[in-house]
């Protein structure tokens, strides 16, 4: 999996929890926050990240900030709806990671399937006397009656006993296809069937 994590800005996080402080009771509506520089100084920060923080949460009818007036609290259940707000987005940030290792893990797993099959083809190749089992690799040419029908439709199965595991595509390898895949001019699709799949398949399609 990867090590990537989403981080949150640090301002961010403060203005989460000072909205969470003031959920929990820490602050009511009307108190005066601390000033810039003691907020610094608790959350070991700049004074222009608590700046920040405080835009954010001014921005979100959290607190009221006025010059003279200081840092006011000015509603608890705009607080509610900004950690809401942010608990969504962490949530979507982590379906997004989550989402991109797996198509990371699928693409990995794909290219050592793909190497496997190759070698799998060019050993059977070899020793076709001796296998019941063997892949097999079949080019749709032009003309080909299978194109534009499903595999399905085309009953592959019951015509030739063979299954297909993979199309090559457009230098793509396409792994178990599935019943609704449809077969193109180009293609080369690979099957797994015994010796005699070979000629019911090359019959079947020619």
């Amino acid at each position: 999996m990867s090590s990537q994590y989403v981080m949150k800005p640090v301002y961010q996080k403060i203005a989460i929890d000072i909205a969470n402080r003031i959920v929990a009771g820490d602050f009511s509506i009307g108190d005066k926050l601390y000033g810039r520089s003691s907020l610094a100084s608790h959350y070991n920060v700049s004074p222009e990240t608590i700046r920040r923080a405080m835009i954010l949460l001014n921005d979100m009818d959290i607190v009221e900030v006025t010059k003279g007036s200081g840092i006011i609290v000015k509603s608890v259940d705009n607080c509610l709806k900004f950690i809401g707000k942010f608990k969504d987005i962490d949530s979507m940030n982590f379906l997004k990671k989550e989402m991109l290792d797996l198509l990371d893990e699928k693409n990995i797993l794909e290219k050592k399937i793909e190497g496997v099959l190759n070698e799998l083809i060019d050993y059977s190749n070899r020793f076709t006397s001796t296998n019941s089992f063997i892949p097999f690799e079949f080019k749709i040419y032009k003309g080909f009656d299978i194109i534009g029908k499903t595999i399905s439709e085309c009953r592959f199965w019951q015509n030739t006993f063979a299954t297909i595991i993979g199309i090559r595509r457009r230098g793509k390898l396409i792994l178990s296809p599935g019943p609704y895949a449809v077969f193109e001019e180009d293609d080369v699709f690979i099957a797994i069937g015994d010796e005699a799949s070979y000629y019911r398949i090359k019959k079947f399609i020619c």
